[in-house]
């Protein structure tokens, strides 16, 4: 009975681990580096104050939008179809230096 409680306990971590957060510099790294890292089809450059400031000041509730529905060039889910909106704020404030 205990191997059971065992494996079913370890069972939950593995699944559960996938609902955590992911830090900025993983869903930066998974999903967004590609277009980002050089502005590809208009996309705010990494670490590019000018680019990242009137996004800013539209707030992040806007940019969670734009990326869960997709914006320009970019899809929705921004290619991270598993990342919720924590992943994305942080892969945003990564993305921004902040």
């Amino acid at each position: 009975m205990k191997k059971i409680v065992m494996l079913a306990a370890v069972a939950s971590f593995a699944l559960s681990t996938n609902a955590m957060a992911q830090d900025g510099k993983a869903v930066y790294e998974k999903a967004c580096k590609t277009c980002h890292s050089i502005g590809l089809a208009g996309a705010p450059k990494f670490q590019n104050a000018a680019d990242w400031a009137p996004r800013f000041e539209k707030g992040m509730d806007a940019m969670l939008k734009s990326v869960n529905n997709g914006m320009n060039a970019m899809p929705s889910k921004g290619a991270c179809i598993d990342c919720s909106d924590e992943d994305y704020k942080a892969a945003i404030n990564y993305m921004a230096g902040k």
